[in-house]
Protein backbone atom coordinates (compact mmCIF):
# COMPACT_ATOMS: atom_id res chain seq x y z
CA UNK A 1 0.00 0.00 0.00
CA UNK A 2 1.09 3.55 -0.63
CA UNK A 3 -0.45 6.98 -0.23
CA UNK A 4 -1.28 9.43 -3.02
CA UNK A 5 -2.87 12.58 -1.67
CA UNK A 6 -5.99 11.51 0.20
CA UNK A 7 -5.94 7.98 -1.19
CA UNK A 8 -4.39 4.76 0.08
CA UNK A 9 -3.60 2.62 -2.95
CA UNK A 10 -3.00 -1.11 -3.17
CA UNK A 11 0.16 -2.10 -5.05
CA UNK A 12 -1.96 -4.80 -6.71
CA UNK A 13 -3.28 -2.24 -9.21
CA UNK A 14 0.32 -1.88 -10.46
CA UNK A 15 1.48 -5.48 -10.04
CA UNK A 16 -1.59 -7.33 -11.40
CA UNK A 17 -2.52 -7.43 -15.09
CA UNK A 18 -6.02 -7.09 -16.52
CA UNK A 19 -7.74 -6.65 -19.88
CA UNK A 20 -11.48 -7.27 -20.18
CA UNK A 21 -12.17 -10.26 -22.39
CA UNK A 22 -15.87 -9.89 -23.18
CA UNK A 23 -15.80 -12.72 -25.68
CA UNK A 24 -14.89 -15.07 -22.82
CA UNK A 25 -16.93 -13.74 -19.88
CA UNK A 26 -19.88 -12.24 -21.80
CA UNK A 27 -20.05 -9.33 -19.34
CA UNK A 28 -20.72 -11.52 -16.31
CA UNK A 29 -19.86 -8.68 -13.90
CA UNK A 30 -23.12 -6.96 -14.94
CA UNK A 31 -25.29 -10.00 -14.32
CA UNK A 32 -23.59 -11.93 -11.50
CA UNK A 33 -23.24 -10.98 -7.89
CA UNK A 34 -25.57 -10.10 -5.07
CA UNK A 35 -25.83 -6.33 -5.45
CA UNK A 36 -26.15 -3.60 -8.00
CA UNK A 37 -23.28 -1.36 -9.06
CA UNK A 38 -22.21 1.06 -6.32
CA UNK A 39 -23.29 4.65 -6.99
CA UNK A 40 -22.04 7.96 -5.71
CA UNK A 41 -24.52 10.54 -4.41
CA UNK A 42 -23.77 12.87 -7.35
CA UNK A 43 -24.59 10.07 -9.81
CA UNK A 44 -28.20 9.86 -8.59
CA UNK A 45 -28.96 13.24 -10.09
CA UNK A 46 -27.27 12.24 -13.34
CA UNK A 47 -29.35 9.04 -13.54
CA UNK A 48 -32.54 11.05 -12.97
CA UNK A 49 -31.52 13.42 -15.76
CA UNK A 50 -30.59 10.76 -18.33
CA UNK A 51 -33.23 8.12 -17.62
CA UNK A 52 -35.69 9.44 -20.24
CA UNK A 53 -32.86 9.47 -22.81
CA UNK A 54 -31.63 5.93 -22.11
CA UNK A 55 -35.01 4.28 -21.63
CA UNK A 56 -35.17 3.22 -25.29
CA UNK A 57 -31.87 1.34 -24.83
CA UNK A 58 -33.18 -0.71 -21.89
CA UNK A 59 -34.84 -4.11 -21.91
CA UNK A 60 -38.46 -4.32 -20.77
CA UNK A 61 -37.31 -6.16 -17.63
CA UNK A 62 -34.90 -3.33 -16.84
CA UNK A 63 -37.57 -0.66 -17.29
CA UNK A 64 -39.95 -2.65 -15.09
CA UNK A 65 -37.30 -3.02 -12.36
CA UNK A 66 -36.42 0.69 -12.47
CA UNK A 67 -40.03 1.81 -12.46
CA UNK A 68 -40.79 -0.51 -9.51
CA UNK A 69 -37.62 0.08 -7.44
CA UNK A 70 -36.46 3.49 -8.68
CA UNK A 71 -33.43 4.53 -10.73
CA UNK A 72 -31.31 3.52 -7.74
CA UNK A 73 -31.79 1.61 -4.49
CA UNK A 74 -30.51 2.31 -1.00
CA UNK A 75 -29.26 -0.71 0.93
CA UNK A 76 -29.92 -1.34 4.61
CA UNK A 77 -26.38 -0.01 5.22
CA UNK A 78 -27.32 3.21 3.42
CA UNK A 79 -25.24 2.52 0.31
CA UNK A 80 -26.55 3.51 -3.12
CA UNK A 81 -26.67 0.94 -5.94
CA UNK A 82 -28.26 0.29 -9.29
CA UNK A 83 -31.46 -1.76 -9.04
CA UNK A 84 -31.45 -5.43 -10.06
CA UNK A 85 -33.78 -7.50 -12.18
CA UNK A 86 -34.98 -10.40 -9.99
CA UNK A 87 -31.92 -10.09 -7.75
CA UNK A 88 -29.48 -10.79 -10.61
CA UNK A 89 -28.92 -8.60 -13.69
CA UNK A 90 -28.28 -4.89 -13.30
CA UNK A 91 -31.44 -3.12 -14.44
CA UNK A 92 -29.33 -1.08 -16.88
CA UNK A 93 -27.92 -4.14 -18.67
CA UNK A 94 -28.83 -5.09 -22.19
CA UNK A 95 -27.52 -7.86 -24.44
CA UNK A 96 -26.04 -7.91 -27.92
CA UNK A 97 -26.90 -10.56 -30.51
CA UNK A 98 -24.14 -12.83 -29.12
CA UNK A 99 -25.60 -12.75 -25.62
CA UNK A 100 -22.92 -10.44 -24.22
CA UNK A 101 -24.10 -8.12 -21.45
CA UNK A 102 -23.68 -4.44 -22.29
CA UNK A 103 -24.50 -1.27 -20.38
CA UNK A 104 -27.48 0.63 -21.80
CA UNK A 105 -26.07 3.83 -20.30
CA UNK A 106 -22.77 3.32 -22.10
CA UNK A 107 -24.58 2.43 -25.32
CA UNK A 108 -26.50 5.74 -25.17
CA UNK A 109 -23.18 7.52 -24.47
CA UNK A 110 -21.51 5.80 -27.45
CA UNK A 111 -24.40 6.90 -29.67
CA UNK A 112 -24.00 10.52 -28.54
CA UNK A 113 -27.37 10.61 -26.76
CA UNK A 114 -25.85 11.50 -23.36
CA UNK A 115 -22.56 12.92 -22.07
CA UNK A 116 -22.08 10.51 -19.15
CA UNK A 117 -20.40 7.16 -19.82
CA UNK A 118 -21.68 5.08 -16.88
CA UNK A 119 -21.37 4.93 -13.09
CA UNK A 120 -17.75 5.47 -12.10
CA UNK A 121 -17.69 2.19 -10.12
CA UNK A 122 -18.43 0.29 -13.34
CA UNK A 123 -15.89 2.33 -15.29
CA UNK A 124 -13.21 1.62 -12.66
CA UNK A 125 -13.77 -2.13 -12.44
CA UNK A 126 -11.74 -4.22 -11.39
CA UNK A 127 -10.75 -1.37 -9.07
CA UNK A 128 -13.03 -0.68 -6.14
CA UNK A 129 -12.88 2.55 -4.16
CA UNK A 130 -13.97 2.54 -0.53
CA UNK A 131 -14.65 5.97 0.92
CA UNK A 132 -13.59 6.63 4.52
CA UNK A 133 -13.81 9.85 6.51
CA UNK A 134 -10.23 10.97 5.92
CA UNK A 135 -9.24 9.04 2.78
CA UNK A 136 -10.30 6.74 -0.05
CA UNK A 137 -8.95 3.18 -0.34
CA UNK A 138 -8.17 2.16 -3.93
CA UNK A 139 -8.06 -1.63 -4.25
CA UNK A 140 -7.96 -4.32 -6.90
CA UNK A 141 -11.00 -6.59 -6.69
CA UNK A 142 -10.22 -10.19 -7.66
CA UNK A 143 -13.26 -12.08 -8.93
CA UNK A 144 -13.03 -15.51 -10.55
CA UNK A 145 -15.37 -14.50 -13.37
CA UNK A 146 -12.53 -12.22 -14.51
CA UNK A 147 -9.87 -14.95 -14.70
CA UNK A 148 -9.88 -14.69 -18.51
CA UNK A 149 -9.31 -10.92 -18.20
CA UNK A 150 -6.32 -11.57 -15.93
CA UNK A 151 -4.90 -14.09 -18.42
CA UNK A 152 -5.36 -11.70 -21.36
CA UNK A 153 -3.90 -8.81 -19.36
CA UNK A 154 -0.84 -10.91 -18.53
CA UNK A 155 -0.42 -11.92 -22.20
CA UNK A 156 -0.66 -8.29 -23.31
CA UNK A 157 1.28 -7.00 -20.25
CA UNK A 158 -1.39 -4.46 -19.28
CA UNK A 159 -1.36 -3.58 -15.57
CA UNK A 160 -4.73 -2.89 -13.95
CA UNK A 161 -3.99 0.83 -13.52
CA UNK A 162 -3.30 1.22 -17.26
CA UNK A 163 -6.43 -0.72 -18.22
CA UNK A 164 -8.59 1.69 -16.18
CA UNK A 165 -6.58 4.87 -16.84
CA UNK A 166 -9.54 6.82 -18.21
CA UNK A 167 -11.67 5.92 -15.19
CA UNK A 168 -8.90 6.72 -12.68
CA UNK A 169 -8.39 10.12 -14.31
CA UNK A 170 -12.16 10.66 -14.24
CA UNK A 171 -12.32 9.80 -10.53
CA UNK A 172 -9.07 11.30 -9.19
CA UNK A 173 -7.73 13.67 -11.88
CA UNK A 174 -4.75 13.90 -14.23
CA UNK A 175 -2.27 14.96 -11.52
CA UNK A 176 -3.19 12.00 -9.31
CA UNK A 177 -2.74 9.61 -12.24
CA UNK A 178 0.63 11.14 -13.13
CA UNK A 179 1.76 10.54 -9.52
CA UNK A 180 0.51 6.95 -9.79
CA UNK A 181 2.59 6.45 -12.94
CA UNK A 182 5.65 7.76 -11.09
CA UNK A 183 5.07 5.30 -8.25
CA UNK A 184 4.58 2.48 -10.77
CA UNK A 185 7.84 3.36 -12.54
CA UNK A 186 9.62 3.30 -9.18
CA UNK A 187 8.15 -0.08 -8.24
CA UNK A 188 9.10 -1.60 -11.61
CA UNK A 189 12.79 -0.75 -11.05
Amino acid sequence: MFQLGKTIVSEDIIEKDFMCNLSACKGACCIDGEAGAPLEESEIHKLEEIYPLIKSYLRKEGIDAIEKQGIYVKTEEGELETPLINGADCAYVTFDDKGTALCAIEEAYNQGEIDWKKPVSCHLYPIRVQQYTEFSAVNYHKWEICDDACTLGKELQVPVYKFVKEALVRRFGEDWYAELENVAAGLKK
